[in-house]
């Protein structure tokens, strides 16, 4: 509201949750048999649960009356029209396939486009995006420009890609080899921050040029349109929605998990220009997901993503989403906790190199970090540094990731301002003692994705 300094959600709570009061004993215990990865925990186990912003946003009241509305036929359900007639408004795109989330779409896409020999080039790969190009055999290079590197830069857009080496690259591996550029908006591992319209154009540009397959990762792509108007010359009369359909007609297809700024708990979506593409990313649709028509998507869900993609683009949504967040971030900055400035859409990422400068990398000082989050208040956070992203050499030695990073990630229309001041509270709990706070090491971790399911112990 205009003229007053207190953000009011714009919705009222018609259905509460019951949250699990727990004691620091108890859950010291419950972080020692989830091996020190809160991500084994148990959610009633979990007080404030920012792990993720995906899946876990609570739907309106005109979602859950969708989704008595929702059709289940097989094939050409009422919902499936629904959702398709949205989506095409959105991005333009004709061909269009249902998943179950975002990564089945990455799946189905890189997979195909993957393979020895190709390289996929992002301003930052996502995990579950590096894990599904990597698996298939191919490489994912970031190159987000330098500013997005620096955890305490002041810059409006520090989710831009890198221009001169996108073209770089592009002559260094040979364009036939370029798998596909991949722009995620927002930029998700550098901090929930946001791509230009300047950017997003050029890279189109560069990619049209090199005849190099272009593809959105939109699943922010709401809170990104929000930073467009609000940050970007020429942007401040547009409506968010018109921003949004501004970028996805700059690109030859996109991938979203609608558990994002599609306000849904479970759905997401591949969309192309290019038919013969779409036929054979179609035809792993079919072998993996489910019927064209529904992917692997009931009718309620379909119905729920089309409303969802219509209410994110709302202006007093998207501008509580966005200052609500602020406002953590900005308490967390006064308290003296070293953040990812400016402030991302989705979520606060704190520098946990910064917090812990005594814990080296190779001991993890972001895990550490969430770790401590959950004993002393029951906050569960992810990590988003050297377990998530960390690699090892010829030599078993750890090459750290670029930033040692957790993330607070906000769920949508699900906590209030009190909420937000009680993690304030958390933090300045921590302040203190962190110089007595150790590293962790990592004794157990699979291949891929490791931060999922990897067993630590204190040191």
């Amino acid at each position: 509201m205009e003229g007053f300094k207190t953000i009011i959600e714009p919705f009222k709570i018609k259905m509460v949750e019951p949250i699990s009061i727990t004691t620091y004993s108890q859950r010291k215990h419950y972080l020692e048999s989830a091996h020190y990865n809160p991500f084994l925990l148990n959610s009633d186990q979990v007080m404030i649960d920012l792990l993720t912003d995906s899946g876990t946003s609570a739907m309106s009241s005109e979602q859950w009356a969708g989704i008595m509305r929702g059709d289940e036929s097989y094939a050409g359900a009422r919902s499936w029209r629904r959702m398709k007639e949205v989506v095409h408004e959105l991005t333009g795109c004709p061909y269009l396939l249902p998943t179950h989330q975002g990564r089945a779409a990455e799946r189905i896409l890189y997979s195909y486009l993957g393979g020895k020999g190709k390289t996929f080039i992002s301003n930052t790969h996502f995990d579950t995006t590096r894990a599904n190009i990597e698996f298939s055999g191919a490489e994912a290079i970031d190159i987000p420009i330098p500013e997005g590197t620096v955890p305490s830069l002041e810059h409006p857009f520090k989710g831009n890609m890198d221009l001169k080496r996108l073209e770089a690259l592009i002559a260094e591996k040979g364009a036939q080899n370029i798998g596909a550029v991949v722009l995620t908006v927002t930029n998700n591992s550098g901090g929930g921050q946001p791509v230009s319209m300047e950017n997003a154009r050029e890279i189109g540009s560069i990619c049209k040029k090199n005849h190099v397959l272009f593809i959105l990762d939109c699943c922010r792509i709401a809170e990104n349109s929000y930073y467009i108007k609000h940050r970007e010359a020429g942007y401040e009369h547009y409506d968010y929605k018109t921003i949004a359909q501004e970028m996805f007609n700059l690109a030859d297809g996109a991938i979203m998990s609608a558990k994002k700024d599609g306000l849904v708990n479970m759905g997401g979506f591949l969309a192309l220009r290019d038919k013969e593409l779409s036929e054979a990313c179609q035809n792993l649709l079919i072998i993996t997901e489910g019927f064209t028509t529904y992917g692997g998507l009931s009718g309620r869900d379909m119905e729920a993503i089309a409303i969802g993609l219509e209410e994110v683009f709302e202006p007093d949504y998207l501008v509580y989403r966005i200052k609500s967040t602020a406002f953590l971030g900005d308490h967390l900055t006064s308290l003296g906790v070293p953040i990812i400035r400016p402030v991302g859409g989705h979520a606060v990422y704190v520098d946990a190199k910064s917090f812990y400068p005594h814990i080296p990398v190779e001991e993890y000082p972001g895990q550490a970090l969430v770790c401590e989050l959950y004993l002393k208040g029951g906050i569960r956070s992810v990590e988003i540094g050297s377990v998530m992203f960390g690699k090892y050499d010829e030599a078993g030695k750890l090459v750290p990731a670029a930033m040692e990073l957790v993330r607070l990630a906000i769920p949508r229309r699900v906590y209030t301002q009190s909420h937000m001041e009680f993690i304030s509270e958390v933090f300045e709990k921590l302040l203190p003692d962190k110089e007595s706070v150790t590293g962790l090491e990592i004794t157990q971790e699979p291949k891929f994705l490791r931060h999922f399911t990897a067993h630590f112990r204190r040191l």
